[in-house]
């Protein structure tokens, strides 16, 4: 995403768009394109990086791979639509209780790795996105980096969420930097998990 918006093809990052979350590419400008990857960022951080560690910690492999099916499961079949309406539901539920802590703890480990005014704007937003988790990653990057949420369209249904954050607006730059700050969150959350890891041991 961060190449293609950076050699100016808007045509191809806006096909990128859809294998990092399911907002609508449609006529979105390299802003709004960066505004997207960044939350996106923040979001899987706690996703695929932090929850998985977290469970792995607390129950091995099992504890792994059954957070991984429940976190699949939600990503096929959790937004609502009327063939998956009840099955998807649950998915999404499940899926919200099983990234409860990873969430909080991805927040708290943003802030560990950039600062107080993430813990500010962490403190301040986090509640204020529809998602009881999403909202604390972003929150923390946010106050890491730069202003998020906004409006967004998915399928045509238009949501306008909450600003996050007192900083600009993001730009395309701050792809790399959110990628950056993604990585040491994950560094920092491996070396626990590896320590929690061992003194079970």
């Amino acid at each position: 995403m961060a190449r293609a918006l950076e050699d100016g093809d808007l045509e191809a990052a806006r096909g990128r768009l859809s294998h990092l979350c399911a907002r609508d590419p449609k006529g979105l400008g390299a802003a709004e394109l960066a505004r997207a990857t960044v939350e996106s960022l923040a979001e899987n951080t706690s996703d695929a990086a932090i929850a998985p560690l977290l469970w792995g910690a607390v129950a091995g492999v099992p504890g792994l791979v059954v957070y991984r099916a429940i976190n699949t499961l939600d990503a096929m079949v959790g937004y609502r639509n009327a063939r998956y309406e009840r099955f998807g539901w649950a998915a999404a539920r499940l899926d919200d209780a099983a990234n409860w802590v990873p969430a909080r703890v991805t927040g708290l480990l943003t802030v560990l790795c950039s600062g107080r005014e993430a813990w500010r704007v962490l403190r301040r937003d986090g509640k204020n996105h529809p998602s009881p988790n999403a909202g604390r990653c972003e929150a923390a990057f946010a106050g890491a980096l730069v202003r998020l949420g906004g409006t967004n369209s998915y399928g045509g249904d238009i949501e306008r969420r909450p600003e996050m954050g007192d900083g600009r607006a993001p730009e395309v730059a701050d792809i790399r930097r959110a990628v950056r700050l993604s990585g040491r969150v994950a560094l920092v959350a491996a070396g626990l998990a590896a320590a929690a890891a061992w003194g079970r041991r």
